[in-house]
């Protein structure tokens, strides 16, 4: 495996957190109500969101509030990269005349990602959430202008 094979498999890895929820660039998120008017009529309620475009760094987000308020916005997760520059002479038979190049790697750890959705009514989502690089999960919080606390799982 080359190492811009490698760099690639690595971005990749972190993209899958959103990616490995649902098929097709598709993605499941959960919004479990925590406070506020809708958890205290149904303390039970999950609301389930669909985050397309997964593989890339952003994409659209949609998902329906108690009596099918219907909501659109978008999701976004920052995932950090180091740069590197190589250049040199090789004296080897197999790279002879010098090598030239660059690499971008992710950056591993815990990446940092954002909701924010505005529904029929009017009501605005705002959230936050963190993923681990290579990951298949997250977790964060969201609250509305409504004054509905949410847990976001995925």
């Amino acid at each position: 495996m080359t190492l811009r094979s490698l760099a690639s498999l690595v971005a990749v890895a972190a993209i899958l957190p959103l990616a490995a929820c649902g098929t097709g660039g598709n993605a499941r998120m959960q919004l479990y109500p925590l406070e506020g008017a809708i958890a205290k009529a149904d303390p039970t309620l999950v609301i389930e969101a669909t985050a397309r475009n997964t593989n890339g760094t952003s994409g659209p987000l949609t998902f329906r509030l108690p009596g099918r308020v219907k909501c659109e916005g978008t999701w976004s997760s920052l995932t950090p990269r180091t740069v590197s520059q190589s250049s040199g002479v090789s004296l080897t038979l197999r790279k002879t005349g010098g090598e030239l190049g660059g690499e971008r790697r992710t950056v591993a750890g815990v990446n940092n990602g954002e909701i924010y959705a505005v529904c029929s009514d009017g009501t605005r989502v705002q959230g936050t959430f963190i993923i681990g690089s290579g990951t298949a999960s997250g977790t964060g919080t969201a609250s509305d202008t409504n004054g509905n606390v949410y847990k976001l799982l995925f």
